[in-house]
C-alpha cells in the first residue's frame, strides 16, 4: 500500500469512514430538498409545531439534555443544518437569543422554516448556503454558540466545517456536535444483525457502509458514523478541545434490544458486534450502557475553542 494511500485511508478513518469525496455539494444538497426530517409537514398552528417539537425528541431518549436549546439568552447562536427548522423553533422558545440563524443547503427546507418560525412570532435570520461552499457567511469570532444536530457526517468535507465553526465562534465560545455513533445498539444489533443476518439485505457491505443505507434513506449521498475517539481527533485537528458527552438513543433502537441473545447466539455475526452487546449493562431508567454511555445512535459532542 503507496504511503499516499495510507494517508488517505487514515483521513477516512478520522472523518468516519464512509465514502469520503463520494458526493459532491451538489448531490447532498439535492437529496436533502427532498428529504427532511419533517417530511415536509406543514404546521397548522404554533402549538401543533411544539408539540411535534417535543414528540421527535422523545423519540431519542436523552437528546434534549445532550443537545439542549434553552440557556442562549442574549447570545448569538447559529443552526449548522438548520433544516425545516425544528431547532430554530426550539431556541426561540425556550431561550433569548440576541441573533439566531439558521444555515442550510435545501431551499426547501428553508422555506418550511421560515412559515414555522412564523407561526411562532421567532426572529431568525436564515441563510442558504451554496452547495459547493466551504466557508460560512460569518465574521470570525462573531458567534457565542453553534449547534448543528445530525448534518456534519452527511457533508463532503466535515473536517472542512470543524475549521470553519472554529473560526466563527468566539474563543469563550462553545458547540455541541451530534453525529451517529459506531458504538451503539443500531450499528451492532441493527444494521449487523437486523438487516444483515435476519433480513439478508445490504449483504457483502462492510458495517459502515451497511450503516450508511440504513439511518436517512438508501439513497443518502453521504452518511458517515464515528467511534467518539474518532470524532474527537478530528475535532482536535480543527483546533477544539472536544469532549463526548454521551448519546441519545432511538425508540427504534431500544425496541430491538429483546433480540440481543439471539444475536449473540448467532455465529455469522462479527466478533466485535458480539462483544458489544455481550457487554451491554442498564442504568436506573433502563437505558442500555456500554463503557458507562447509553448505547445510541446519536452521538453528542461538546466543542470549545482551543487557545
Amino acid at each position: 500500500m503507496s504511503g499516499g494511500r495510507i494517508m488517505r485511508t487514515v483521513k477516512g478513518l478520522l472523518q468516519g469512514g464512509a465514502a469520503p469525496d463520494a458526493a459532491p455539494g451538489a448531490a447532498v444538497a439535492s437529496y436533502w430538498t427532498d428529504h427532511n426530517v419533517t417530511a415536509h409537514h406543514r404546521f397548522a398552528t404554533a402549538a401543533d409545531s411544539l408539540n411535534y417539537f417535543h414528540w421527535r425528541n422523545d423519540q431519542y431518549f436523552g437528546y434534549i439534555d445532550l443537545m439542549p436549546v434553552a440557556g442562549q439568552d442574549g447570545k448569538v447562536v447559529v443552526d449548522f443544518g438548520c433544516g425545516p427548522g425544528h431547532d430554530l423553533v426550539g431556541f426561540g422558545a425556550y431561550s433569548k437569543p440576541s441573533r439566531l440563524i439558521g444555515i442550510d443547503v435545501s431551499p426547501s427546507s428553508l422555506a418550511e422554516a421560515r412559515d414555522r418560525l412564523a407561526l411562532h412570532g421567532i426572529r431568525c435570520e436564515l441563510i442558504a448556503l451554496d452547495p459547493s461552499a466551504t466557508t460560512l457567511p460569518l465574521a470570525d469570532g462573531s458567534v457565542d454558540y453553534l449547534h448543528s444536530s445530525g448534518v456534519l457526517h452527511h457533508t463532503p468535507e466535515p473536517a472542512g466545517w470543524l475549521r470553519e465553526f472554529r473560526r466563527v465562534l468566539r474563543r469563550d465560545a462553545g458547540a455541541r456536535i451530534m453525529v451517529y455513533n459506531y458504538d451503539s445498539l443500531w450499528l451492532h444489533l441493527y444494521v449487523a444483525y437486523q438487516k444483515q443476518l435476519v433480513e439478508g439485505t445490504l449483504v457483502g457491505l462492510d458495517l459502515r457502509a451497511a450503516f450508511a443505507k440504513t439511518t436517512d434513506g438508501p439513497d443518502c449521498p453521504i452518511s458517515r458514523v464515528y467511534r467518539p475517539t474518532e470524532f474527537v481527533a478530528l475535532a482536535k485537528e480543527a483546533g477544539f478541545d472536544a469532549e463526548f458527552l454521551g448519546a441519545g438513543i432511538s425508540m427504534h433502537e431500544a425496541s430491538l434490544l429483546p433480540n440481543r441473545f439471539a444475536a449473540i447466539q448467532d455465529y455469522r455475526l462479527p466478533a466485535e458486534c458480539r462483544r458489544f452487546l455481550a457487554e451491554i449493562t442498564f442504568n436506573e431508567h433502563g437505558l442500555p450502557l456500554r463503557q458507562g454511555h447509553v448505547a445510541g445512535v446519536d452521538g453528542c459532542y461538546l466543542l470549545k475553542p482551543r487557545s
